[in-house]
């Protein structure tokens, strides 16, 4: 850190949310932080398990929860099974209602389906929250931010910050508060965007943002154990750079998103 310059233009000057570098863990017991992580694991593999089959799950590998444990650290989670049941990404009590869209929809170039969800990116104690806008066609990463909460202003951030490299044709989300709220659909119907939303309970209408949270999971949160909100902040935008601009996906025939984007 320079001591030169004050907190918020360092945060700036690395388009860091403050909220990310001041991070102070919510008191959970690391009991609590060990086990979030084995049923993000489940879930990653298994997203159409709610919280009763991974209960089952997770007591066939030796740990003694119960289900109304896992219900409520799904929800601090935002994790959200396959099919209608209780947890974090509940519609504002007075959304709109979109349809979906994208059933049997050809999407053949790049900026005209996005994709966005929330997932939580453990550390050493405590969590961070991760939103992302990924292009459908490509796969690519336009816009991501960091949060250490579920407030919707940082997802309206994220999605502004995405618009200033393109404006989509479709932009499809879950029914989430963060993304089902007035000023998140006013952004999009400022930039005459089609909104599209997934089913109620159909958690694999947004696959394509689903399978980047596995990557990211698997091939970098994983293997780490970050300290702070700044570690998770360099670490994550490492990867999403590395995920964008070197990593070839087998579905593009090899090439890396940026390369599908780009053309």
């Amino acid at each position: 850190m320079r001591k030169d310059l004050s907190i918020t233009k360092q945060c700036n000057l690395i388009d860091l949310n403050r909220s990310s570098l001041y991070f102070k863990p919510i008191r959970i017991s690391t009991e609590n932080l060990n086990l979030m992580k084995e049923i993000d694991k489940v879930y990653l593999n298994y997203p159409f398990y709610g919280s009763r089959r991974i209960t089952v799950f997770l007591n066939t590998k030796g740990y003694r929860v119960n289900r109304k444990r896992i219900q409520k650290l799904m929800e601090i989670m935002a994790l959200k099974a396959a099919y209608p049941k209780r947890n974090l990404s509940k519609p504002d009590s007075e959304h709109r209602k979109f349809p979906y869209l994208l059933n049997d929809f050809i999407i053949d170039y790049p900026n005209k389906v996005w994709g966005t969800d929330i997932t939580y990116i453990p550390m050493r104690k405590g969590f961070l929250y991760l939103t992302a806008i990924i292009d459908w066609f490509s796969r690519y990463i336009l816009s991501w931010n960091l949060s250490n909460s579920l407030d919707v202003s940082f997802c309206i951030e994220t999605l502004k910050n995405a618009l200033k490299k393109a404006i989509p044709y479709i932009h499809n989300s879950d029914l989430g508060s963060q993304f089902t709220s007035k000023a998140y659909l006013e952004v999009l119907e400022k930039a005459k965007v089609k909104i599209s939303m997934d089913g109620k309970g159909r958690a694999l209408d947004n696959v394509f943002i689903e399978r980047f949270w596995k990557s990211l999971k698997y091939e970098e949160v994983y293997l780490n154990e970050y300290k702070n909100g700044l570690e998770v902040y360099e670490n994550v935008k490492n990867y999403i750079n590395f995920y964008n601009y070197e990593r070839p996906h087998q579905s593009l025939k090899y090439k890396t998103p940026y390369e599908i984007y780009k053309n």
